[in-house]
């Protein structure tokens, strides 16, 4: 069963104090949340999913019983061929859901995805049905690879913008540049954070 990520930071939290345990109170101010109730709450949600095991004749006697650091997180798995309904790659359904741990993906797993490659524009870097993880984010630095769609078309490039004009680049040179102009309908999805080989 999947945790939330109140849920994570929680059990981490949980398991760093498992020693000297901490308050509801202390762990309502580091994890900043809104009232003594909704700690509460998560406690008893990570108990409902075997995640915590307590005493219930003392509340800071409690054991961990999966360690947070070592739980598989589920990404969105997306497929390059179409963008969904609004446009854009993640308006639509994924095609699968993938596991990976927590130590693959750095930031956030809430704004991870993942899309299958399709094609060799980015060889050598990113082969045909090699599996991106992305970051969702709007906006790109230059030299960025970047997941995006133009046009209802989902790719993957390196970013490139001037004063004048935003560019599309492929690492393989047998392809040419794209231009993006001002009649295009372009949505940076999100960033290249990482790439599972899938190729020998």
């Amino acid at each position: 069963m999947e945790l939330t990520k109140i849920q994570r930071q929680l059990l981490r939290l949980l398991k760093v104090n498992e020693d000297t345990p901490l308050t509801i109170r202390e762990i309502q101010s580091l994890l900043e949340l809104s009232s003594p109730s909704l700690v509460y709450h998560h406690i008893l949600q990570l108990e409902k999913k075997k995640f915590l095991k307590r005493n219930p004749t003392n509340p800071r006697d409690y054991k961990i019983l999966n360690d947070p650091d070592t739980l598989l997180s589920f990404v969105n798995l997306y497929g390059m061929a179409k963008c969904g309904p609004d446009g854009t790659l993640l308006s639509g359904d994924p095609i699968d859901r993938i596991p990976l741990s927590p130590k693959i993906v750095t930031f956030n797993i809430e704004d991870a995805f993942m899309v299958k490659a399709l094609g060799d524009s980015m060889s050598p870097e990113i082969h045909d049905g090699d599996l991106i993880i992305g970051k969702k984010q709007q906006f790109a630095e230059n030299r960025d690879i970047i997941i995006c769609s133009k046009d209802g078309l989902v790719m993957v490039k390196k970013f490139f913008q001037d004063e004048n004009a935003i560019m599309l680049i492929s690492i393989n040179e047998g392809f040419k540049p794209i231009a993006v102009n001002q009649d295009s309908k372009f949505v940076i999805e999100g960033i290249v954070k990482g790439i599972i080989c899938t190729h020998k």
